[in-house]
């Protein structure tokens, strides 16, 4: 059974590339959402194996929804995603409730897999 992604992201033209990315490479993506409260709401209602959740969303950051996934301990997998470099976000990755991170010019099947075996 494939691992189902939802991805949570701003800008509609990354969320079809990472979905088609995604899916090439045998994920199964259930869903799409443009900020965190939809975000949490559509982990809520689809209950993917994994969150590919963008640092920067319009309504709140990130971290703050990993941290609201995180609530109750039965949380997906949460990888973040950003066009920030790896050493700007190093310190608040690690203090978070997160797989990890993955910055979106390096996003891959593979990279995906590494953080949530």
């Amino acid at each position: 059974m494939a691992t189902t992604v939802l991805i949570v992201d701003d800008h509609p033209g990354f969320r079809a590339s990472a979905r088609m990315l995604l899916e090439a490479e045998g994920f199964d993506v259930v869903g799409e959402a443009g900020d965190g409260r939809s975000g949490l709401d559509a982990a809520a209602d689809l209950q993917p194996d994994v969150v590919l959740l963008d640092i920067q969303l319009p309504d709140m950051d990130g971290f703050a929804v990993a941290t609201r996934l995180n609530v109750n301990g039965t949380a997906p997998a949460v990888v973040l995603i950003s066009s920030r470099a790896r050493e700007d976000l190093r310190e608040q990755v690690e203090a978070s409730p997160v797989r990890g991170f993955i910055p979106k010019s390096e996003l891959s099947g593979a990279a995906l897999e590494a953080l949530i075996e």
